[in-house]
């Protein structure tokens, strides 16, 4: 049987829910979406309550930003990788160097916007390490998979069926790119697409942004 797969965008990214035997979310969404994710948890078949994990993808604050207040509402446990953990402690607006001219560019021009951004640090339960985790005692059928590269410690959530929910690890919305593309900010490109092999490796078919529509893998193999 296929999970149960819902998109809520919350603010400029799209976070996840995957209903099987039980529930789990993928990332928090950008700071101050309280409200836009109590609207789009209803027109799920998801209580707030059948949230018991949300797995950030990486530290930046895009993902992070409305975590801290969708844990308070749903009492989930909060999971990230060590290396993204310790890097949004020293610095919550943390964010990569552009690796396209694009990248290089939007930096530049959106810096003094994201300066003024604020928002609560979530609090970690489950501090991941490069080994990954298992998501069966949580209901769900999969794992997840340590993919670094845009940064440190960010990690992918491999369900058995092959869908692939990766984070900024890669991209498929404006204003980041037109098509299906690996990310334009990155802390190690290389690490990228050493991730992006591992994924292929273990199965993955579909892969689910965090900015932007899903896409078939062979999208993103043509430029490993």
């Amino acid at each position: 049987m296929h999970p149960n797969i819902h998109t809520l965008t919350l603010g400029m990214d799209q976070c996840y829910l995957i209903q099987d035997r039980g529930t789990i979310m993928i990332d928090g969404g950008f700071p101050g979406q309280e409200r836009a994710f109590r609207k789009a948890l209803a027109r799920t078949a998801v209580s707030s309550s059948d949230i018991r994990l949300v797995i950030i993808t990486h530290g930046h604050f895009d993902h992070v930003g409305s975590a801290s207040q969708v844990k308070k509402l749903t009492s989930a446990r909060i999971a990230m990788h060590h290396a993204d953990k310790a890097q949004l402690d020293r610095d919550p607006m943390t964010w990569p160097p552009g690796v396209t001219v694009w990248g290089r560019i939007s930096r530049a021009l959106f810096k003094p916007v994201m300066s003024l951004l604020r928002f609560q640090v979530p609090p970690v339960d489950v501090l991941l390490n490069d080994d990954g985790l298992s998501l069966e005692p949580y209901g769900v059928p999969g794992r997840i998979i340590h993919t670094p590269g845009h940064s440190p410690g960010s990690v992918t959530v491999l369900l058995d069926t092959g869908d692939a929910f990766v984070g900024c690890l890669a991209q498929n919305s404006l204003p980041f790119c037109l098509r299906p593309s690996l990310p334009i900010y990155a802390e190690n490109l290389d690490q990228v697409k050493q991730s992006w092999r591992r994924l292929v490796a273990e199965g993955a078919k579909t892969i689910y942004p965090g900015h932007g529509k899903p896409f078939p893998i062979e999208a993103i193999q043509s430029v490993l």
